[in-house]
Protein backbone atom coordinates (compact mmCIF):
# COMPACT_ATOMS: atom_id res chain seq x y z
CA UNK A 1 0.00 0.00 0.00
CA UNK A 2 1.33 3.59 -0.65
CA UNK A 3 0.74 5.81 1.97
CA UNK A 4 2.31 8.89 3.94
CA UNK A 5 5.16 7.91 6.21
CA UNK A 6 5.65 11.39 7.72
CA UNK A 7 4.79 14.86 7.69
CA UNK A 8 6.72 18.01 7.94
CA UNK A 9 6.11 22.26 8.17
CA UNK A 10 8.74 25.01 8.80
CA UNK A 11 7.40 27.27 10.32
CA UNK A 12 10.47 29.66 9.80
CA UNK A 13 12.21 28.85 6.70
CA UNK A 14 15.66 27.25 6.75
CA UNK A 15 14.62 26.56 10.57
CA UNK A 16 13.63 22.92 11.87
CA UNK A 17 10.64 21.25 10.56
CA UNK A 18 7.75 19.71 12.81
CA UNK A 19 6.29 16.64 11.96
CA UNK A 20 3.04 16.06 13.20
CA UNK A 21 0.63 13.31 13.13
CA UNK A 22 -1.76 14.86 10.54
CA UNK A 23 -1.90 18.83 9.37
CA UNK A 24 -4.00 21.06 7.32
CA UNK A 25 -3.09 21.13 3.70
CA UNK A 26 -3.57 24.38 2.65
CA UNK A 27 -3.30 26.37 -0.76
CA UNK A 28 0.05 27.69 0.56
CA UNK A 29 0.65 24.07 1.54
CA UNK A 30 0.64 22.63 4.86
CA UNK A 31 -0.35 25.17 7.75
CA UNK A 32 2.58 27.44 9.28
CA UNK A 33 5.09 26.33 6.64
CA UNK A 34 7.11 28.59 6.12
CA UNK A 35 4.98 31.39 7.64
CA UNK A 36 8.11 33.53 8.72
CA UNK A 37 11.30 34.01 7.31
CA UNK A 38 14.74 35.49 8.78
CA UNK A 39 16.12 38.26 7.23
CA UNK A 40 18.76 41.00 7.10
CA UNK A 41 18.70 44.35 9.05
CA UNK A 42 17.90 45.40 4.95
CA UNK A 43 15.50 42.62 4.46
CA UNK A 44 17.14 40.31 2.87
CA UNK A 45 16.17 36.38 3.44
CA UNK A 46 18.30 34.12 5.23
CA UNK A 47 18.43 30.33 4.63
CA UNK A 48 20.44 27.78 5.50
CA UNK A 49 22.66 28.71 2.10
CA UNK A 50 24.86 30.53 4.43
CA UNK A 51 23.47 30.28 7.61
CA UNK A 52 23.98 26.92 8.79
CA UNK A 53 23.05 27.64 12.15
CA UNK A 54 19.41 28.16 11.02
CA UNK A 55 18.87 24.14 11.38
CA UNK A 56 19.43 24.23 15.50
CA UNK A 57 16.16 26.39 15.83
CA UNK A 58 13.10 24.71 16.38
CA UNK A 59 10.27 26.92 15.88
CA UNK A 60 6.81 25.33 17.89
CA UNK A 61 3.34 26.93 16.60
CA UNK A 62 0.23 27.35 19.26
CA UNK A 63 -2.48 25.56 18.06
CA UNK A 64 -4.49 28.67 17.38
CA UNK A 65 -1.08 29.96 15.97
CA UNK A 66 -0.77 32.93 17.88
CA UNK A 67 2.22 31.92 19.31
CA UNK A 68 5.13 31.22 18.52
CA UNK A 69 8.21 29.39 20.83
CA UNK A 70 11.68 29.23 20.01
CA UNK A 71 14.38 26.88 21.34
CA UNK A 72 18.09 26.61 20.14
CA UNK A 73 21.10 25.44 21.98
CA UNK A 74 23.94 27.42 23.49
CA UNK A 75 25.33 29.38 20.44
CA UNK A 76 28.73 30.23 22.43
CA UNK A 77 28.31 33.76 20.61
CA UNK A 78 25.68 35.76 23.18
CA UNK A 79 22.52 35.14 24.84
CA UNK A 80 19.91 33.93 21.90
CA UNK A 81 19.64 30.60 23.60
CA UNK A 82 17.06 28.48 25.33
CA UNK A 83 13.56 29.59 24.41
CA UNK A 84 11.81 32.35 23.76
CA UNK A 85 7.97 33.27 23.14
CA UNK A 86 6.57 36.16 21.13
CA UNK A 87 2.88 36.65 20.05
CA UNK A 88 2.55 36.72 16.11
CA UNK A 89 1.87 40.34 14.77
CA UNK A 90 -0.57 39.94 11.83
CA UNK A 91 -1.83 43.46 11.90
CA UNK A 92 1.54 45.47 12.29
CA UNK A 93 3.35 47.70 9.48
CA UNK A 94 4.62 46.05 6.18
CA UNK A 95 8.29 46.25 5.31
CA UNK A 96 10.15 45.45 1.92
CA UNK A 97 11.30 41.67 2.34
CA UNK A 98 13.59 40.19 -0.16
CA UNK A 99 13.35 36.45 -1.29
CA UNK A 100 15.81 34.95 -4.39
CA UNK A 101 15.85 38.72 -5.48
CA UNK A 102 11.93 39.12 -5.73
CA UNK A 103 10.24 41.31 -3.38
CA UNK A 104 7.96 40.92 -1.14
CA UNK A 105 5.99 42.30 1.81
CA UNK A 106 6.67 40.97 5.72
CA UNK A 107 5.01 41.90 9.18
CA UNK A 108 8.09 42.39 11.50
CA UNK A 109 7.69 40.29 14.78
CA UNK A 110 9.57 43.11 17.34
CA UNK A 111 12.62 43.69 18.86
CA UNK A 112 13.08 40.86 21.58
CA UNK A 113 12.86 37.90 18.42
CA UNK A 114 15.70 40.47 16.62
CA UNK A 115 17.60 40.17 19.24
CA UNK A 116 16.98 36.57 20.26
CA UNK A 117 17.96 35.41 16.37
CA UNK A 118 20.82 38.21 16.08
CA UNK A 119 22.37 36.14 18.95
CA UNK A 120 21.70 32.49 18.32
CA UNK A 121 22.75 33.28 14.72
CA UNK A 122 25.98 35.60 15.21
CA UNK A 123 24.49 38.51 13.16
CA UNK A 124 22.19 41.41 13.04
CA UNK A 125 18.49 39.79 12.11
CA UNK A 126 14.63 40.25 12.22
CA UNK A 127 12.16 37.75 11.82
CA UNK A 128 9.21 38.57 9.41
CA UNK A 129 5.83 36.87 9.04
CA UNK A 130 3.85 36.48 5.58
CA UNK A 131 1.05 38.93 5.46
CA UNK A 132 -2.72 37.69 5.58
CA UNK A 133 -2.70 39.51 2.15
CA UNK A 134 -0.02 37.82 0.55
CA UNK A 135 -0.89 37.05 -2.87
CA UNK A 136 2.40 35.57 -4.00
CA UNK A 137 2.13 33.09 -7.33
CA UNK A 138 3.97 30.56 -7.63
CA UNK A 139 5.74 28.70 -11.31
CA UNK A 140 5.97 25.62 -13.01
CA UNK A 141 3.81 23.24 -14.77
CA UNK A 142 1.30 23.59 -12.09
CA UNK A 143 1.18 27.30 -10.73
CA UNK A 144 -0.31 27.71 -6.94
CA UNK A 145 1.06 30.22 -4.05
CA UNK A 146 3.52 29.55 -1.02
CA UNK A 147 4.60 31.79 1.82
CA UNK A 148 8.15 32.10 1.88
CA UNK A 149 8.91 28.78 0.41
CA UNK A 150 11.83 28.52 -2.25
CA UNK A 151 9.22 28.18 -4.85
CA UNK A 152 6.02 25.68 -4.65
CA UNK A 153 3.78 24.83 -1.70
CA UNK A 154 4.77 21.16 -1.30
CA UNK A 155 7.84 19.00 -1.66
CA UNK A 156 7.20 15.92 -2.17
CA UNK A 157 9.83 12.80 -1.51
CA UNK A 158 9.69 9.36 -1.51
CA UNK A 159 11.57 6.59 0.89
CA UNK A 160 12.59 4.29 -2.08
CA UNK A 161 13.83 7.59 -3.68
CA UNK A 162 16.23 7.99 -0.33
CA UNK A 163 17.19 4.24 -0.33
CA UNK A 164 18.32 4.01 -3.76
CA UNK A 165 20.87 7.29 -3.29
CA UNK A 166 22.04 6.00 -0.27
CA UNK A 167 22.63 2.59 -1.64
CA UNK A 168 24.63 4.77 -3.91
CA UNK A 169 26.51 6.54 -1.17
CA UNK A 170 27.71 3.52 0.26
CA UNK A 171 29.25 1.73 -2.50
CA UNK A 172 31.17 4.77 -2.95
CA UNK A 173 31.98 4.87 0.49
CA UNK A 174 29.85 7.09 2.09
CA UNK A 175 27.09 7.55 4.94
CA UNK A 176 23.89 7.09 4.04
CA UNK A 177 21.44 9.82 5.38
CA UNK A 178 18.30 10.91 6.55
CA UNK A 179 15.50 12.49 5.25
CA UNK A 180 15.14 15.27 6.94
CA UNK A 181 18.69 16.62 4.98
CA UNK A 182 15.58 17.15 2.01
CA UNK A 183 13.45 19.10 3.93
CA UNK A 184 10.50 17.16 2.40
CA UNK A 185 6.93 18.15 3.64
CA UNK A 186 5.43 14.69 2.55
CA UNK A 187 7.19 11.88 2.61
CA UNK A 188 5.41 8.94 0.54
CA UNK A 189 6.03 5.11 1.35
CA UNK A 190 5.05 1.94 -0.83
CA UNK A 191 6.25 3.20 -4.12
CA UNK A 192 8.49 0.18 -5.59
CA UNK A 193 9.99 2.07 -8.19
CA UNK A 194 12.41 5.33 -6.58
CA UNK A 195 11.42 8.60 -8.22
CA UNK A 196 7.70 7.62 -8.99
CA UNK A 197 6.85 11.60 -7.83
CA UNK A 198 8.66 12.39 -11.13
CA UNK A 199 6.12 10.67 -13.12
CA UNK A 200 3.30 12.10 -10.69
CA UNK A 201 0.87 14.73 -12.89
CA UNK A 202 -1.61 14.58 -10.24
CA UNK A 203 -1.17 13.00 -6.78
CA UNK A 204 -4.22 12.92 -4.31
CA UNK A 205 -4.03 12.32 -0.59
CA UNK A 206 -7.75 11.29 1.04
CA UNK A 207 -9.61 14.05 -0.04
CA UNK A 208 -6.75 16.86 -0.82
CA UNK A 209 -5.17 16.92 -4.49
CA UNK A 210 -1.47 18.26 -5.70
CA UNK A 211 -0.39 19.21 -9.03
CA UNK A 212 2.65 18.59 -10.16
CA UNK A 213 4.71 22.02 -10.37
CA UNK A 214 8.35 20.94 -11.44
CA UNK A 215 11.16 19.13 -10.53
CA UNK A 216 13.53 20.18 -6.80
CA UNK A 217 16.77 21.18 -7.81
CA UNK A 218 18.99 20.68 -5.22
CA UNK A 219 21.43 23.02 -3.70
CA UNK A 220 24.09 23.14 -0.86
CA UNK A 221 21.34 23.51 2.05
CA UNK A 222 21.75 18.81 1.43
CA UNK A 223 24.95 19.01 2.60
CA UNK A 224 24.05 20.61 6.45
CA UNK A 225 24.00 18.47 9.09
CA UNK A 226 20.56 19.36 10.79
CA UNK A 227 21.74 17.71 13.61
CA UNK A 228 24.92 20.28 14.44
CA UNK A 229 24.20 23.03 11.59
CA UNK A 230 27.20 22.32 10.05
CA UNK A 231 28.33 21.69 6.61
CA UNK A 232 29.48 18.21 5.65
CA UNK A 233 31.27 17.96 2.72
CA UNK A 234 30.18 17.51 -1.17
CA UNK A 235 27.47 14.41 -0.40
CA UNK A 236 24.63 14.28 -1.03
CA UNK A 237 25.47 16.66 -4.37
CA UNK A 238 28.45 14.93 -5.55
CA UNK A 239 26.68 11.49 -5.85
CA UNK A 240 23.37 12.92 -7.13
CA UNK A 241 25.24 14.81 -9.83
CA UNK A 242 26.40 10.54 -11.46
CA UNK A 243 22.38 10.08 -11.88
CA UNK A 244 20.22 12.61 -11.15
CA UNK A 245 21.86 15.73 -13.50
CA UNK A 246 18.52 18.25 -14.92
CA UNK A 247 19.44 19.42 -18.63
CA UNK A 248 18.16 22.97 -17.18
CA UNK A 249 21.62 22.53 -14.85
CA UNK A 250 21.98 21.36 -11.39
CA UNK A 251 20.66 18.13 -9.70
CA UNK A 252 17.16 17.21 -8.25
CA UNK A 253 16.16 14.87 -6.09
CA UNK A 254 12.27 14.94 -5.04
CA UNK A 255 9.45 17.36 -6.22
CA UNK A 256 7.56 20.08 -5.88
CA UNK A 257 3.44 20.24 -6.24
CA UNK A 258 0.87 22.82 -5.76
CA UNK A 259 -2.34 22.35 -3.80
CA UNK A 260 -5.45 21.75 -5.96
CA UNK A 261 -8.05 20.56 -3.34
CA UNK A 262 -7.06 21.60 0.19
CA UNK A 263 -8.19 19.73 3.11
CA UNK A 264 -6.98 17.26 6.33
CA UNK A 265 -3.77 15.25 5.44
CA UNK A 266 -2.68 12.27 8.06
CA UNK A 267 0.27 9.87 8.35
CA UNK A 268 -1.23 6.60 6.97
CA UNK A 269 -3.41 7.76 3.76
CA UNK A 270 -3.62 6.27 1.28
CA UNK A 271 -1.82 8.03 -1.65
CA UNK A 272 -2.56 7.61 -5.81
CA UNK A 273 -0.41 8.70 -8.40
CA UNK A 274 -2.08 9.79 -12.00
CA UNK A 275 0.79 10.06 -14.43
CA UNK A 276 1.02 12.73 -16.79
CA UNK A 277 -0.65 12.52 -20.49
Amino acid sequence: MTSVAELTYYPIKGCAGTSPSEAMLTPAGLAHDRSFMVVSREGVYRTQRKDPRLALIRPHMSPDGDQLTLTAPDSGMGTGTGTMTIDVDTTGARREVDLFGTPYKGIDQGDTAAAWLSDTLGTPSRLVRVPPEHDRVTDGSTPGTSAYADSSALLVLSLSSLDLLNRKLTERGANPLPMNRFRPNIVVTGWPDPHTEDQAHRITIGATELGYAKPAIRCVVTTVDQSSGTKTGPEPLRTLATYRRSPEGGVTFGTKFAVLRPGKVTVGDDVTVWPGA
